[in-house]
């Protein structure tokens, strides 16, 4: 069940088969007891409001170093602002983070934990759960016709996937996968370029397809006008790199919520 990669353009391509290269080595026995379950992804994400998911992230292909930061120490900034769940990217290459990244995280925080990276092999998303994750990252570019299936091995774990979409065509696939969290990106993967339109007019049309699950709006967003543009079409907002960089997370979480 592992994607074919070798057409994937861009640097979402490069990031998947580096990634394909590494899943060999994931240090996770299936016969393992698993952590007891952390608190639900989507029910935190489907509370009155627009929720934050709040990214715990050093560094990215887009914008290079972000911030030289403590996993929990932000974490625990992330839940006093008002998080109701963290992101935690674990892809080292490319975005600095790490297994024990997530494995800290849980530890510091009882929030929903979502697993950011770049699944390639279902030993990814039981390793996911083994790390202490309540959702994992699916990406509807890189996994083309097993996106259903990823769907299905999430369940199995017991993790609500995310399933990022970036266009019209990715998002009918992710409906018709059956995924109830849908995260509409705005950057495109393969070119790196933001559009801070694409989430409103895909969660549009999501609707419009009937799709009744919960919409997540990724990237690009940092200050709390762009939030009030997306909370009606949107359930909650993915925001990383605005918050990561700032010297004090906390605080800028809360004025992006309370202005």
């Amino acid at each position: 069940m592992v994607p074919d990669l070798k057409s994937i353009p861009g640097v979402l391509g490069r990031i998947a088969r580096r990634r394909l290269s590494s899943v060999a080595s994931i240090d996770y026995d299936p016969a393992l007891t698993l952590p007891e379950k952390r608190a639900s992804f989507r029910e935190a994400l489907a509370a009155p409001g627009l929720a934050v998911i709040a990214e715990i992230k050093r560094k990215s292909p887009s914008k290079g170093e972000i911030a030289d930061l403590d996993a929990a120490e932000v974490a625990l900034a992330y839940k006093r602002g008002g998080a109701r769940a963290i992101s935690v990217l674990t892809e080292p290459e490319f975005f600095g983070g790490s297994d024990e990244d997530l494995l800290s995280v849980a530890r510091a925080v009882d929030l929903p934990l979502l697993r950011k990276d770049f699944v390639v092999h279902p030993r990814q998303v039981w390793q996911a759960r083994a790390l202490g994750a309540s959702a994992v990252l699916l990406i509807a570019a890189i996994l083309g016709s097993y996106t259903a299936a990823y769907v299905k091995e999430a369940r199995n774990a017991g993790l609500d996937a995310l399933l990022e979409v970036h266009d019209e065509r990715e998002l009918e696939a992710a409906i018709l996968a059956g995924a109830d969290i849908i995260g509409i990106n705005n950057r495109d993967l393969t070119s790196l370029e933001v559009n801070i339109a694409n989430a409103p007019r895909l969660a549009q049309r999501a609707r419009q397809l009937g799709y009744e699950g919960l919409l997540v709006a990724e990237s690009g967003y940092y200050e709390q006008q762009q939030l009030q543009a997306i909370a009606e079409c949107c359930d909650a907002v993915l925001i990383g790199s605005s918050l990561a960089a700032s010297a004090d997370p906390q605080a800028a979480l809360e004025k992006l919520l309370r202005g």
